[in-house]
């Protein structure tokens, strides 16, 4: 098949296919030939921050001229910057090729009477595939939902398992209460395999702790007491790591988002752990100063800020990063059903420099209703709140009464990936 026809294909499997148990997941890579066999994983999951954790350790790795693949989700804006090979993603040339290779074994399982591969599982064993074919050293894996009984998680032996903040979210399938999300992350951790964790609180502490204690493997909390924001200039954010082990050095992050930080010295932490002697503090130094994350409070255009923040935790950190800015701002939302939305708009608006709000509808049927959303906005707060149903109109709206203010576009990657699409598409 072409390019387009495969993309057309992978985004029609949820249409003939549920979920597979693990067992699946397993035989369906027997089939691939177990491509994953002599790669060195880092193996990652949580709420918020997982993509920013796995661009954190993809680019050290690099900077230490290690081959690396990578496999995030979602994709923004084109399926193929979910495989990337040594900090470039795919071709559509080799997402065709690889595409083409994954179907082939789908039909011999089809044939055996096995289960067609999920949408994700379908992904994931592409991604399997290029990596053994470009020969990469390490992959850095992100899980897709939860942990346990994510695809990902077949993997038996990785280098080191990766725990992000944890938070509300996915109730409807993970659980919900905090310690049962925290559970379903703490399911990658394996015997033999050393956990780094983000302290995120009491609950979910304990049960990822316990389970370590369970698997025998040494585990480390990293808090918010592990560095200290020196400052932000530039677009940058700076600031130091409390472990004499990282010195005097002053790290600094192309983002001005005040839970990077975090979200680096996890990555730092493995890093260390894993390459011990081979470590190279300044590589890793210059290597994140340059790294750029789309869709995490990324400027896609001057004080025009793109974020996937979808969950309350995630709006909590936003809402802390944009406090500490004397700039006034637009804040541009949307929001798919099965989110607590309302809870994420009350906390928006707690945010004291905002002038007004713009909600709009998101091209999906998991869309919130626009209506709503915007009687919500006007249940909590007294500023502006307009409402624009066409993604576009919304964009055209803020963009004409931003002037000197900050606009942030925030509340589903759905609409992150919208947005970038349409700016791209008008050529900016």
């Amino acid at each position: 098949m072409t390019y387009k026809q495969a993309v057309e294909y992978i985004l029609s499997i949820p249409k003939f296919t549920s979920k597979n148990k693990l067992s699946h997941t397993e035989k369906f890579l027997e089939f691939l030939g177990n491509p994953q066999m002599k790669l060195k994983v880092f193996h990652v999951a949580g709420t918020n921050g997982k993509g920013s954790v796995c661009t954190y350790l993809n680019s050290m790795l690099l900077s230490q001229k290690k081959s690396v693949g990578l496999f995030t989700s979602p994709h923004l804006i084109k399926m193929n910057e979910r495989i990337a090979i040594n900090g470039k993603q795919i071709s559509d040339k080799e997402f065709a090729e690889v595409f083409n290779i994954v179907y082939k074994v789908v039909k011999e399982m089809e044939k055996e009477g096995m289960l067609h591969p999920t949408f994700f599982e379908f992904l994931f064993g592409m991604a399997l595939v290029c990596f053994q074919r470009n020969n990469v050293e390490y992959a850095i894996l992100e899980t897709g939902l939860g942990g346990r009984l994510d695809a990902t998680n077949v993997i038996q032996s990785p280098e080191i398992s990766i725990i992000t903040s944890i938070g509300m979210d996915h109730m409807d399938i993970l659980g919900n209460d905090i310690q049962s999300i925290a559970r379903e992350k703490a399911g990658i951790i394996k015997r033999n395999v050393p956990v780094i964790y983000a302290d995120s609180q009491e609950e979910s502490n304990y049960i990822i702790e316990e389970t370590a204690r369970e698997k025998g493997v040494p585990c480390k909390k990293i808090g918010k007491d592990a560095y200290e924001i020196q400052g932000i200039k530039d677009k940058h954010i700076a600031f130091s790591c409390t472990n004499a082990y990282y010195g005097t050095t002053t790290w600094s992050l192309y983002n001005t988002a005040t839970y990077q930080p975090h979200n680096a010295v996890l990555a730092l932490e493995a890093m260390r752990q894993i390459m011990k002697e081979e470590a190279d503090l300044e590589a890793w130094r210059q290597a994140l100063c340059e790294v750029q994350w789309p869709g995490r409070m990324e400027e896609v255009l001057p004080d025009f800020y793109i974020d996937g923040a979808h969950n309350i935790s995630a709006i909590q950190a936003f809402v802390e990063t944009i406090s500490l800015d004397e700039k006034k701002n637009i804040i541009l939302f949307s929001a798919v059903q099965d989110k607590d939305y309302e809870s994420m708009i009350a906390c928006l608006c707690e945010s004291k420099n905002t002038e007004f709000y713009v909600v709009t509808q998101i091209d999906d049927k998991r869309a919130a209703d626009l209506e709503l959303l915007l009687q919500i906005f006007r249940k909590y707060t007294d500023k502006p709140v307009y409402k624009e149903g066409d993604p576009q109109m919304a964009l055209q709206k803020v963009l004409s009464m931003k002037e000197d203010k900050s606009v942030y576009c925030l509340g589903s990657l759905y609409l992150a990936g919208m947005m970038k699409r349409r700016l791209h598409d008008a050529g900016f």
